[in-house]
Order: structure tokens, then C-alpha cells, then sequence
């Protein structure tokens, strides 16, 4: 079913829309919440909120892109789950390795503080824009999406140091542009 019927669908308060946003979102937001809480019960926990969240956030907003809007509230929830599941146990994950990768860009605190920022994410925003393809898309996977770097150089058929160098070099140049911006 088309985006726009399922968000009509939405607007109606026809409950079918659930059903037919799981048949086509659940496995790219499944993914999404797989990579970030890596575990099964805490992940289905995170879809069903998704599309409670859908939901409730439907009759006030009319997404352009139906995949964006629910891929970011999945990784909102996501993340907000992690974080009060790994409170205590700080240093330990995936998750955190990769917002220490990133916090040399984004400042000494912890990024996703500066991320919610408006202004910093209209800043990587541009930044991103500039970037080819190929290094927008590995940046993206790995920050975003929280792909594992072997995941993301099976995805583009690349090595893994490319897939890491690329990376490295991306962090390297954010953080001069943002410094040049003044986001920093």
C-alpha cells in the first residue's frame, strides 16, 4: 500500500493502518531498533511504542516521508530505552563506542545532548550534503543507523578499513566544519 493511503488510513482512525505500517516498516524498524538495543524483547517493545507513537502523533502531523517519520521515532524510542536500561552500567555497548566515536565532533559532552540541538543538527545537515555518495552513506549507516562496520562494508562492498578510514576522515572534517561554523 502506498504511503499516502496508509496515512490516510491514519487520519481516519482506521486501525487497518497499523497493520499495514507493520507489513511495510516493521523490518527496516525492527533493524533500526535491533542495532541500538540489540535485544529481542526490548526491541519488540520499542516497535509496538512506534506505532502507538504513530498513532497518537498522526491526527496532529501529516509526514512527508512516512519511512523518515517512523524511522525516527524507532530510533528515539530506541535510544531513550538504552539509555535508561544502561544508566548504571556506563561505558559498556556498541552504543556507547559509537557516541565516543563521535564525541570528539560534537564537543566534549555526550553528542546526543548537541545533536538535539537544532542548530548543530541543520549543521551536519549541510555538512552531510556535501559529502559524495559513498562517504554520506557510510557515515549515515554507522551514526544513524548504528550499522557495525562490517555490516556496512558487506552492504557497499568495500573493506572493512576502508569502511573505518572513511569514517575516521568524515569525523575529521566534521568536526573543522563544525568548528568553522561556530557549532562548537
Amino acid at each position: 500500500m502506498e504511503d499516502g493511503k496508509i496515512i490516510d488510513l491514519y487520519w481516519e482512525r482506521d486501525q487497518t493502518a497499523i497493520l499495514h505500517t507493520e507489513q511495510k516498516y516493521g523490518t527496516y524498524c525492527r533493524r533500526i531498533a535491533g542495532n541500538i538495543l540489540c535485544d529481542r524483547e526490548d526491541c519488540e517493545e520499542c516497535i509496538n511504542d512506534t506505532w502507538f507513537r504513530a498513532w497518537n502523533s498522526m491526527p496532529k502531523e501529516r509526514p512527508d516521508l512516512l519511512r523518515a517519520f517512523l524511522g525516527a521515532i524507532t530510533r528515539n524510542l530506541s535510544l531513550d530505552r538504552y539509555r535508561r536500561k544502561h544508566s548504571a552500567k556506563r561505558g559498556n555497548g556498541e552504543i556507547t563506542y559509537i557516541f565516543d566515536e563521535m564525541r570528539d565532533c560534537a564537543g566534549g559532552d555526550e553528542p546526543y545532548h548537541h545533536i538535539q540541538r537544532k542548530e548543530l543538527a541543520e549543521g551536519i545537515s549541510r555538512f552531510l550534503s556535501k559529502l559524495d555518495t559513498e562517504q554520506r552513506v557510510i557515515f549515515v549507516r554507522r551514526y544513524w543507523y548504528m550499522d557495525g562496520i562490517g555490516e556496512i562494508a558487506d552492504r557497499l562492498k568495500i573493506s572493512e578499513s576502508k569502511a573505518k578510514s572513511s569514517l575516521f576522515r568524515t569525523r575529521k572534517k566534521l568536526r573543522s566544519y563544525l568548528l568553522e561554523e561556530g557549532l562548537m
